[in-house]
């Protein structure tokens, strides 16, 4: 909206002083014709902008001039700084309602705060794009129109058709009761019913989503993380999961278990290495994470696992051995 859009426009320029109409409009994201545009509107509503000319010219504010917002002190704004430097509010559309948010945080700072939790936040990170060994952790793209429908239906509690492409299955429309959205490791996921029973769908697998006048049929109330861990709790159960016994290094327990649905035992074992009882998505996703601990873990049973990757091993010995 363009109210919000020149309210962020002020606050960008007290923020910074002197911004370049290209400037602005990289921050705002539209063009620099709309900037000119705002950039009068907001002179004909007595907000003192002005222009400077020359190489490093731009618009600034009259010295002085401060928007009304309501202040937060210290520790408030920190903490709305640090929450909003995840990248959760990316998957549901948010990302720029978030920097716009966050420019009224640092505003509405007394002067004396402003500049100390601005460079306190700087010094916490939340999800980096990469871990340690520069593993890039890539979000799902899901288009705007997409998510805008999604948030409209889940707010307004109305029902929602989705044209959803399950997994190994053709894409087909479901009409469902939206209950609420979650976001786990920059991905999206809506939480519905469909004829009264729970269903879960990736937000990156909606093709295309209509919001309907029809009420959600739905509690008035609900409890999304108690929710979302019962849901977990049903999806680690069911389909072609397989149950693994493993010896491991404990150097590399961390990396097993990242890659396992659950952890159903663990205990210490000989040498020092560790017995775990590890749950996997089917046999392929066991079979994977096994071979990529390499030597620093055995797979005990099943028997066909234990096969599969001592076949694995002789081939690329075998392939390696062959003389080039």
């Amino acid at each position: 909206m363009r109210a919000d859009r020149l309210v962020s426009l002020v606050l960008l320029l007290r923020q910074h002083g002197r911004l370049s109409a290209a400037a602005l409009a990289r921050e705002l994201e539209v063009s620099t014709r709309t900037v000119l545009r705002d950039i009068e509107a907001l002179s004909a509503a007595g907000v003192p902008v002005y222009a400077e000319r020359g190489r490093h010219g731009g618009f600034a504010l009259l010295p002085g001039f401060r928007t009304e917002l309501t202040g937060l002190n210290h520790d408030e704004a920190l903490a709305l700084l640090v929450a909003g430097s995840r990248r959760g509010a990316q998957a549901f559309g948010l990302g720029s309602a978030l920097a716009s948010a966050m420019l009224k945080v640092v505003d509405a700072l007394p002067e004396s705060y402003r500049d100390t939790a601005a460079g306190a936040a700087e010094r916490l990170l939340i999800d980096p794009e990469t871990d340690l060994l520069s593993r890039r952790l890539v979000a799902e793209e899901v288009p705007d129109a997409i998510v805008a429908e999604v948030l409209r239906a889940v707010f307004a509690g109305h029902r929602l058709r989705i044209h959803y492409a399950a997994v190994n299955q053709a894409p087909k429309w479901r009409t469902v009761d939206p209950i609420g959205l979650v976001t786990v490791r920059d991905r999206g996921y809506l939480l519905a019913t469909r004829s009264g029973a729970d269903r879960t769908y990736r937000l990156s697998r909606v093709l295309a989503a209509e919001g309907l006048a029809e009420p959600a049929q739905r509690p008035d109330r609900v409890d999304l993380d108690r929710a979302w861990q019962e849901r977990s709790a049903r999806f680690r159960t069911g389909g072609d999961q397989v149950t693994v016994l493993v010896r491991v290094h404990p150097a590399r327990r961390e990396d097993l278990v990242g890659t396992a649905l659950a952890v159903r035992a663990e205990e210490a074992g000989s040498n020092g290495w560790l017995r775990l009882e590890v749950t996997f998505q089917d046999p392929r996703h066991a079979e994977w994470a096994l071979w990529q601990l390499a030597t620093n873990a055995e797979a005990l049973a099943p028997q066909w696992l234990r096969d599969s990757l001592r076949d694995r091993a002789t081939a690329i010995a075998a392939r390696y051995g062959a003389s080039s």
